[in-house]
């Protein structure tokens, strides 16, 4: 969980505390007043996490500085909607736990009920409760399909619209249930701001708006297949374009019944507005795509987004740049960069893990891109060769007195495995692991 989700549950957490200290005490038996706070406050914890997701749905730029990109920005969406579902159930189990309340200590002492003044307002109260009940069974059903990495993302992508339309039925849910002075206590205005932030999102997401501003519609003017399983796609984008800087990705538009899929931009920018992008088939929709495109087919293309970039390295650490697989092509754009001006490259180590370094079809042009630049150093493991990277061959060649920097982007399992290994023995000096994870789902 990230310092941004812990900060948020930590002040939601101080503002129920606080309505809590300064309202009117409740009155009723202690388990009754127990189950009656814990509803609130499970509740109040649901909402805003829901809300943070909805907002972070919605692809806000200004948070890719504070939370180091919009992989990082995705990853939090995530978390959120998953500590949305933790909450949920916990309210909803709170709010099951009446009856067995009932038969242990009975009705004596049971804490008081809002009461609706109108006719209205008492059928809305039971209606919202029937939404809200609802709402977290289809909110969880989401989320299970949402970890369920097997479930096709093209019909995941279809169920993930129907996610704005649920949050305004637990908005409706909240709005309803809350008593009126709740809404001025610390815990409701927190509440109520958490609900505005979704409900932008919200609408932001039925209306079609998110990314808008930065989508542009190009044409592809290059299809290149390495390999069976790698395509090339390179797109000829117009002049509203706003550039990019090498380590960026961008959302990729090919079939609008698809819709859009996150692919780093695999070449620099060097002011022809033409990007590159290197696909590897993942998964049913890249397996078919080189099948569905042609020369002069129109792509929208939505960014540029992220903060994996070169102009972010320290000066005084050691560079280590590691790529897996296909996760090379954010370094591919930052040698391509860097080859008009070899003056600014920085020493640096470029360790790329592939399957088969004899067959990979990136390795020739690595060495095309290292060799005009000296200062990078470019070491190829292939698994095929036994050739695995470990933490303890990047400490070989580390002088501990010196920051360590690395700079990771591909699998996962890797990625977790060098962590492990530099835990056990860390840089006298520091050491920082960028690790570009952005993942959709």
């Amino acid at each position: 969980m990230n310092f941004l989700l812990t900060a948020l549950i930590a002040v939601v957490a101080l503002g129920w505390g606080w309505s809590v200290i300064d309202a009117p005490a409740l009155v009723g038996a202690p388990l009754w007043v127990m189950r009656q706070h814990g509803l609130h406050l499970s509740g109040l914890l649901a909402v805003t996490m829901i809300s943070l997701a909805m907002y972070l749905a919605t692809r806000p730029q200004w948070l890719e500085g504070p939370l180091g990109g919009m992989d990082r920005v995705y990853r939090t969406h995530k978390w959120a909607g998953i500590l949305a579902g933790v909450f949920s159930v916990t309210h909803w189990l709170i709010e099951l736990s009446d009856g067995p309340i009932k038969a242990w200590v009975g009705r004596a002492g049971r804490v008081p009920q809002e009461k609706f003044a109108a006719p209205l307002g008492e059928g809305l109260h039971h209606l919202a409760k029937d939404v809200g009940e609802w709402a977290i069974y289809a909110l969880l059903t989401l989320l299970v399909i949402t970890l369920w990495r097997r479930f096709p993302y093209r019909h995941w992508r279809l169920l993930h619209r129907v996610m704005p339309l649920l949050y305004l039925l637990v908005a409706f849910h909240a709005v309803l249930l809350l008593p009126g002075a709740y809404w001025r206590q610390p815990s409701g205005i927190l509440l109520a701001l958490a609900l505005f932030a979704g409900s932008i999102g919200s609408v932001q997401s039925l209306a079609g708006w998110i990314g808008r501003s930065r989508r542009v519609s190009g044409e592809i003017v290059a299809i290149e297949h390495p390999t069976t399983n790698i395509l090339g796609i390179t797109v000829r984008l117009p002049a509203t374009w706003p550039g990019h800087r090498a380590g960026q990705f961008a959302f990729v538009t090919f079939d609008p019944g698809e819709g859009a899929h996150p692919f780093t931009i695999a070449s620099a920018d060097h002011g022809d507005r033409q990007v590159t992008f290197q696909i590897k088939a993942l998964g049913d929709y890249t397996r078919r795509l080189g099948e569905n495109l042609s020369i002069g087919q129109l792509a929208t293309v939505e960014g540029p987004y992220g903060r994996f970039e070169l102009v972010r390295h320290r000066s005084d650490a050691q560079q280590v740049w590691i790529a897996g697989g296909i996760g090379i092509t954010p370094f591919l754009a930052w040698l391509d960069a860097l080859r008009g001006d070899p003056g600014r490259a920085p020493a640096a180590e470029l360790h790329y893990c592939t399957v088969d370094r004899e067959s990979d079809p990136f390795v020739g042009r690595l060495r095309a891109l290292t060799a005009e630049l000296p200062s990078v150093v470019l070491h190829l493991h292939g698994d095929r060769q036994g050739e695995r990277l470990t933490a303890e061959q990047l400490f070989e060649r580390h002088d501990r007195r010196q920051r360590l920097e690395i700079w990771y982007c591909g699998p996962a399992g890797l990625a977790n495995a060098l962590r492990a290994g530099l835990r056990h023995r860390p840089p006298a000096s520091g050491l920082r692991f960028h690790h570009e994870a952005f993942a959709i789902r």
